[in-house]
């Protein structure tokens, strides 16, 4: 493995950075929460048409940059550092990889490039809290984690020489912004029991919910007698749908480990800053021993969960082995504590909502209810490796 970044890597983290630093700060972030989309179109467009950032890991002849995983991380890394709030994760992380591997030729042609060129947004549907089961991050996601029926979830039917889709999906991200919905959804009944995917364009109602972290927007998808194109050519049958989803998961953990990593940094970067001017018996808090001590520490974890979502992206690309769900793991910790820290280290100032550390602490808190939390992700990771012999589950409480 080159540790190394090209050219081209470097100028991607500088440009963006500098982009980002201009037209998302604090109050630009939480400015952009509270409008209908939950993200600001300016910046959105900014991404798109000056940066290419929704196309980066597109191949060329589908519009995009020609990119792979690595850069997606090094951009996610930034926009990370911002909290900035877009639909890319939706869009660029989760759903275009599944249109690219399962669509059919014209429907990769007809959707890659507006999702590349920024115009189109996408969000993938999955019931209830699936999302984890089912990119194959904390379980195997080969069982019937769609639901349908009595079950829940989203039940497809035929009908009329079409699909139409019926039921109810939750903590859908940007799913009220999107203006393409990729559904996971149950079909077959009983005895041909399987799960396919569809694209929704119209005819959903899509309702914004409250989340815990403001900048991950969140909503409920009800599809009622809904119209859907079924994602691919044929009835799927011969598609090893489990281990697409577990290859677009791994992936994604990777860009989000970065991100995380991005965030943490940042918020320890403010906090050293911090400890330098606040002054306590007449000296900076910074200079007491303790406090470099919890500061080195915080270091040497950000260090570390920063290498491990940097090899997870290089094995994404490389096809070595899968290890993304790790590098979640120990870049969500290391937010996580980052941002415990800087609420502490910061004083009474860091216990108030409006502090820009809650920002972290939240968003390091809601990837772990939507993507962890952290011991599953890690004891799904040791399962998987057989780290502790014989193949059973590893007893998770």
């Amino acid at each position: 493995m080159d540790a190394t970044f090209t050219a081209e890597q470097d100028e991607i983290r500088r440009t963006l950075r500098e982009l980002l630093l201009k037209r998302c700060g604090p109050e630009e972030v939480r400015a952009a929460v509270r409008t209908a989309d939950g993200w600001d179109p300016g910046l959105w467009e900014a991404l798109a048409q000056q940066l290419g950032l929704p196309g980066l890991a597109l191949p060329e002849q589908y519009g995009g940059v020609g990119c792979t995983t690595t850069e997606l991380a090094l951009a996610a890394e930034e926009m990370g550092r911002a909290l900035a709030p877009s639909p890319l994760l939706a869009t660029a992380v989760l759903s275009a990889p599944l249109v690219r591997a399962l669509g059919s030729a014209g429907q990769r042609a007809a959707l890659l490039p507006r999702i590349a060129s920024g115009e189109l947004t996408a969000a993938l549907v999955v019931p209830g809290a699936a999302l984890t089961t089912a990119l194959g991050l904390t379980g195997g996601n080969r069982g019937d984690w769609a639901g349908g029926g009595r079950a829940g979830g989203v039940q497809a039917r035929q009908a009329d020489g079409g699909w139409r889709l019926y039921g109810q999906a939750d903590q859908v991200l940007d799913g009220h912004s999107a203006e393409l919905l990729v559904v996971a959804a149950h079909t077959g009944g009983f005895a041909r029991s399987r799960t396919l995917f569809f694209l929704v364009r119209g005819g959903a109602t899509r309702v914004r919910q409250t989340s815990l972290d403001e900048t991950r927007s969140q909503s409920r998808i009800q599809l009622r007698d809904v119209e859907a194109e079924l994602l691919g050519d044929g009835d799927g049958g011969g598609v090893d749908l489990g281990g697409v989803l577990a290859a677009v998961g791994d992936s994604a953990a990777a860009v989000l480990a970065a991100e995380a990593v991005g965030g943490a940094d940042r918020v320890l970067e403010r906090t050293v800053e911090y400890v330098k001017q606040r002054e306590q018996f007449g000296r900076a808090i910074g200079s007491f021993q303790a406090v470099k001590h919890r500061l080195a520490d915080l270091y040497v974890q950000v260090q570390g969960a920063r290498s491990a979502a940097y090899y997870a992206a290089w094995a994404t690309v490389e096809g070595t082995e899968r290890v993304g769900g790790l590098a979640l793991a120990q870049a969500l910790e290391a937010l996580r504590v980052c941002a415990s820290e800087a609420i502490q280290l910061h004083g009474g100032i860091g216990f108030t909502w409006e502090h820009e550390a809650h920002l972290y602490f939240k968003r390091a808190a809601g990837d772990e209810l939507l993507f962890g939390p952290v011991h599953r992700l890690r004891a799904y990771a040791a399962e998987e490796a057989r780290l502790f012999g014989g193949g059973g589950e590893v007893a998770v409480r």
